[in-house]
């Protein structure tokens, strides 16, 4: 089989593709023959050396993959052998072929490209938790999605457009037309004004009930100034540590030295809650997940879950895809294709 590996920390120079045996399905497992997988951004932070949970390099990255299933192990349904399938990896999803325990692993949607589906996992249960989960917006409440144009912040609209939410979201000026498309209510280029100015405009002065932002940093802190009286604020990332010019895990120091502490009491008086949301860390919560990629899926079948791919790269070349998405060129998910 083939694999891209991050063989050491630095730019996507270091992101070379090796051959290996192919990997053998032990109990419980399916073996994938891999036609597509996602890129997250926290690839580009493993690469870098800014992602805690990533494996020690050298290191097979990558969270989700679409393909055919050719192997099962011990106690999996033979049946399923022949269909076609995506499912969440537990890192090793930059490859030809998987190996992934039979529970992370979902039937493809007859009307999804396998390019489509590898762009569900992540984004869509990552927005379902945010939104819906530890949200809980309701119709009617306005949801402010910070980095709107990616692929949790498109999963995000989808999800909120269903619940009949009003939904603003931060986006560079070159991207607005084609979110307000998605279904975006009003969008706010973080590029050329306040964002919170903007957002005491739109919403009177009130300011919005929920917020998904993966900035991280000093900007949690605005967010949740942005929050209406029984507002909640969802984080689940950091990218502005891509932004410091220090070297190395030094990156990360702005960022924590910017965050927020929120005091029990101060957020007693003003009637706000803040979560956190990593879905890497729910591995154990196989029940939930099922249940909301359910839901999810069912959303795929009504029409209302519309996963998009911005770009495809070759396997070969996931180092073009890293500088890609680096270069903030993507709206949506980009995708290697084998």
């Amino acid at each position: 089989m083939k694999q891209v590996w991050i063989v050491a920390t630095g730019g996507p120079e270091n992101l070379q593709l090796r051959e290996a045996a192919d990997p053998q399905p032990q109990s419980g497992e399916l073996r994938i023959r891999v036609r597509a997988s996602g890129i997250n951004f926290a690839d580009t932070l493993a690469r870098k050396g800014l992602y805690p949970d990533a494996p020690k390099l050298p290191a097979v990255v990558g969270y989700e993959v679409s393909g055919v299933a050719d192997g099962a192990g011990p106690g999996v349904d033979q049946a399923w052998i022949g269909k076609k399938v995506f499912a969440l990896t537990r890192f090793r999803g930059y490859a030809d072929t998987v190996v992934v325990p039979r529970i992370q692993t979902f039937e493809k949607p007859a009307g999804l490209s396998f390019e489509q589906a590898a762009a569900i996992p992540v984004n869509y249960l990552t927005a379902w938790q945010l939104l819906v989960v530890m949200g809980a917006l309701k119709q009617d409440e306005t949801v402010l999605i910070h980095n709107a144009g990616s692929g949790v912040g498109l999963a995000a609209i989808d999800i909120a457009r269903h619940i009949g939410a009003t939904i603003y979201g931060t986006a560079s000026a070159g991207k607005h037309a084609f979110l307000k498309q998605r279904g975006l209510n009003e969008a706010i280029d973080y590029t050329g004004l306040d964002w919170t100015q903007e957002v005491a405009r739109l919403t009177h002065g009130r300011g919005v009930e929920l917020i998904s932002d993966p900035l991280g940093g000093s900007e949690w802190k605005k967010s949740y100034r942005a929050l209406r009286h029984t507002g909640r604020l969802g984080m689940f990332g950091a990218s502005t540590a891509t932004e410091s010019n220090l070297p190395g895990p030094l990156k990360l120091l702005k960022v924590g030295l910017g965050m927020p502490w929120f005091n029990p009491v101060a957020l007693m008086n003003q009637n706000r809650s803040v979560f956190g949301v990593n879905l890497g860390h729910l591995w154990h919560e196989t029940a939930k997940i099922q249940a909301w990629m359910k839901e999810v899926l069912d959303g795929v079948h009504a029409g209302w879950v519309r996963p998009h791919v911005d770009t495809t790269f070759p396997l070969a070349e996931a180092g073009e895809a890293h500088a890609y998405i680096e270069a903030r060129k993507n709206t949506g998910k980009v995708v290697l294709v084998v």
